[in-house]
């Protein structure tokens, strides 16, 4: 069917200027999305004979960290992905992609199968495992929480499979989890916290099983603005190498200290300025929301309202503890974003636009992960926003991958001394070892992995 007769039956949509019919790209793309099906399966991936990086992908997503990859010359050859949306999203831009689902059910020999490649063809394996169970917001139960279970699934897949390099993307909180959590109301001098119950416990467990694998590991707290993103959002990240001395720090591309002779951070403005609002999709904010929006200026939130007003504008979270900045927040045109989330209108992590009395839309998101506009994002709008928000930045994902590149070549570049990496201090794998040394290395093996799988699958169950 011609595209005149698809614009004529209203398939697509667009305007004819004289002789020529401009098509509205979302909706080619959502004509695209139609055609992946609802559950899509596992698939082989086309293998490709040209010699290349070769990176297997895991807890993939809407696949930020891998574009960012593939822009730094990584070839993804295999994406793993559980839910259901991102599947669609990644067979709707990557169709020629190797594709499995859950990790626990793959040996190191099926996910070899499916990418196509040998044991020895894989370079790189790179995951941001699910970090609910490690982040500072949750009840940290570290391992003892399936989602953590997945994680350490990860790393014996990392041991078995012995690419010379690994990358573990995840939250702050993975930094000071313990490995095992005792609610606060029951901790006191007369019943200290045991070994596994101490702050940093599940870094400790994966860096010594890592270490016994022959692996070196760098890490540290990294900004994403710092790295050409225009958002202020921290996440650490893990490189781990085999058999061969540390890969340096990511070398940032960017500051907010002009003294490192650096650009300056990106801004919105930069992102999302030319955006026409015609094209904008988005959820909007309950009306109650909108009143009190319509007095906030860009770069303002709710402290910024009259002080009559504020308690009633937070309700009973008025009275909470902590300084509230997710509520009611209008971004600025002149500074980076803030962290998307998966769902810019909760009360208590709203994302506001700059001018509009709406959220972000999905088409801002997408500029502010650096997703290419043509970028298909499957799902409904809440499942798309999802997708966007809990995915890695592009440009961190390209800085991790040339920071590996340049140590495969020998051309280590280390970043500037004093960095700020992030807001916080002694986040790097020196300061933290410094921190957390309990006296003993190497002191949890590949053995312990196993035990620990099967003790926290029975704690699951």
């Amino acid at each position: 069917m011609s595209i005149p007769t698809l614009l004529r039956e209203g398939v697509l949509s667009g305007q004819q200027i004289g002789k020529t019919w401009v098509v509205d790209p979302m909706s080619v793309n959502k004509q695209a999305a139609k055609k992946i099906s609802d559950n899509p399966c596992d698939k082989l991936g086309q293998v490709k004979k040209t010699k290349s990086i070769k990176a297997l992908s895991f807890f993939s997503g809407a696949m930020g960290l891998d574009l960012g990859l593939e822009k730094a010359g990584i070839d993804v050859v295999l994406a793993c992905e559980v839910d259901k949306k991102c599947r669609q999203t990644i067979l709707a831009n990557k169709p020629e992609i190797a594709l499995i689902g859950n990790i626990i059910d793959y040996t190191a020999n099926d996910i070899l199968k499916y990418a196509g490649i040998k044991n020895e063809d894989v370079d790189i394996i790179v995951g941001g495992p699910p970090c609910q169970a490690f982040s500072t917001a949750g009840a940290r139960r570290g391992f003892n929480d399936r989602r953590g279970n997945v994680f350490l699934n990860y790393i014996d897949l990392v041991l078995n499979i012995k690419p010379q390099y690994a990358v573990i993307e995840n939250v702050r909180g993975l930094l000071s989890a313990p490995l095992s959590h005792r609610p606060h109301s029951e901790r006191g001098n007369s019943n200290p916290l045991s070994d596994e119950e101490l702050p940093g416990g599940v870094l400790r467990y994966i860096i010594d099983i890592l270490k016994n694998g022959g692996y070196n590991i760098s890490f540290n707290l990294y900004n994403s603005a710092n790295f050409g993103v225009p958002q202020i959002r921290e996440r650490v990240v893990l490189i781990c190498n085999r058999d061969g001395d540390k890969v340096p720090h990511l070398n940032p591309t960017h500051s907010q200290d002009p003294s490192f002779g650096l650009p300056p951070w990106k801004v919105l403005r930069e992102a999302i300025g030319d955006l026409q609002e015609s094209s904008a999709e988005y959820i909007n904010f309950p009306e109650e929301r909108i009143r009190f929006y319509k007095m906030l200026k860009a770069g303002q939130y709710w402290k910024h309202l009259p002080a009559d007003l504020q308690q009633d504008a937070l309700g009973k979270s008025y009275f909470s503890g902590g300084g509230k900045t997710g509520f009611l927040r209008r971004l600025s045109w002149d500074k980076p974003s803030c962290t998307l989330v998966t769902h810019p209108a909760m009360p208590a992590t709203d994302i506001c636009h700059p001018e509009k009395n709406r959220p972000l839309s999905i088409q801002e998101y997408k500029r502010i992960q650096q997703f290419p506009d043509e970028w298909i994002v499957c799902g409904s709008i809440i499942d798309q926003y999802r997708q966007i928000g809990n995915a890695v930045p592009i440009g961190l994902g390209e800085s991790i991958g040339r920071a590996i590149i340049d140590h495969m070549k020998g051309e280590s570049i280390n970043p500037p001394s004093n960095f700020p990496f992030s807001r916080y201090k002694e986040t790097d794998d020196v300061s933290w070892e410094n921190r957390h040394n309990r006296g003993t290395k190497n002191s949890y093996t590949q053995e312990d992995l196993f035990s620990f799988i099967a003790r926290t699958a029975q704690l699951g169950s």
